[in-house]
């Protein structure tokens, strides 16, 4: 979502591209989908009219309590994962929107905040969980998963080629004593995995992969990217950035779905052109990156890719 510092500055990336991108009008109403500390959000209002509306979305609790101090009438805060996008709307009395704004990924402050249990900078509970009020931990997972389950979210979501052996290692440690800490697991992850990325932590892959299927974070964006479209008006906007190729991946193949859907249609069905599907999107111009600039000042937004569509 955010890109981070070892501080706990949070610095929301393509901000400025983003918020131009959802073209928005004064009175129109949008959605922030991940509200984080809010960077969007107040950029977004800082646009809108005094009858426009914003509402905004978070999974983590902390988000939502940093969001009481954005007190503004047109602001709308509501603690939810984004795949519940339209049951947020409905609650708040919102049928259609005019722009949806996703910045996926985790945030600055929930990965510097070592309680949190994303980094292996710190030892700290193996938790993990973007919304603490719900779900089970990491720890709660490793304590039970079999090794077939655990090499494959260690091989799916994180890339690891030593998915099998750090997995083997997990199921043996764990024999002994519980794998209950980011420095417990970091560490035998380190023994286990003995080449290196230049610059990259053994435990990065396995990690990354661990946050991912304890949040669901793919199933999020795959069930949400629907309900975004259902709710946008004709001529709404829909941008997401991604931080990684796996979510990436799933917004281009929504994107060029909807903006092509005569191409799931079997070739040998005898439709003419004017009973093909029509298209439901279109992808306005590349994707975009960061400038050299923003990478220098923040290199964690190096991976960012932005996609804009606009709902035909």
């Amino acid at each position: 979502m955010l890109a981070f510092t070892h501080t706990t500055a949070h610095i929301s990336v393509l901000l400025p591209e983003a918020v131009a991108a959802l073209a928005i009008e004064p009175e129109g109403v949008y959605v922030d989908a991940t509200f984080g500390r809010g960077g969007h959000s107040r950029a977004i209002l800082a646009k809108l009219g005094a009858k426009g509306r914003l509402l905004a979305l978070d999974r983590d609790p902390a988000a939502i309590e940093a969001g009481r101090a954005l007190t503004d009438s047109r602001f709308t805060l509501c603690h939810r994962p984004f795949s519940e996008l339209s049951q947020a709307l409905d609650e708040a009395g919102i049928a259609q929107v005019d722009g949806v704004l996703f910045d996926l990924g985790v945030s600055s402050p929930q990965l510097d905040d070592p309680a949190r249990g994303f980094s292996f900078r710190a030892d700290a509970p193996l938790d993990m969980r973007m919304d603490t009020t719900r779900g089970e931990t990491a720890a709660e997972w490793l304590a039970y998963a079999d090794i077939k389950s655990i090499t494959e979210v260690l091989k799916n979501y994180g890339e690891e080629r030593f998915a099998f052996q750090v997995a083997k290692k997990i199921i043996a440690v764990r024999a002994e004593r519980p794998v209950t800490t980011t420095g417990a697991l970091a560490a035998l992850i380190r023994e286990t995995v003995r080449s290196r990325e230049p610059g990259q932590d053994p435990a990065t892959r396995s990690f990354q992969a661990l946050r991912l299927h304890v949040n669901e974070e793919l199933r999020e964006i795959e069930v949400a990217l629907p309900q975004a479209l259902a709710r946008l008006n004709p001529g709404g906007r829909l941008a997401v950035i991604a931080f990684h190729s796996l979510e990436d991946r799933i917004v281009k193949r929504f994107i060029r779905a909807a903006a092509n859907p005569a191409a799931a249609v079997p070739s040998h069905l005898p439709l003419r052109a004017g009973e093909l599907p029509q298209p439901a999107l279109i992808a306005i111009g590349k994707a975009r990156r960061p400038s050299a600039a923003e990478v220098v000042a923040n290199p964690r937004a190096r991976s960012a890719v932005l996609r804009v569509a606009e709902k035909c």
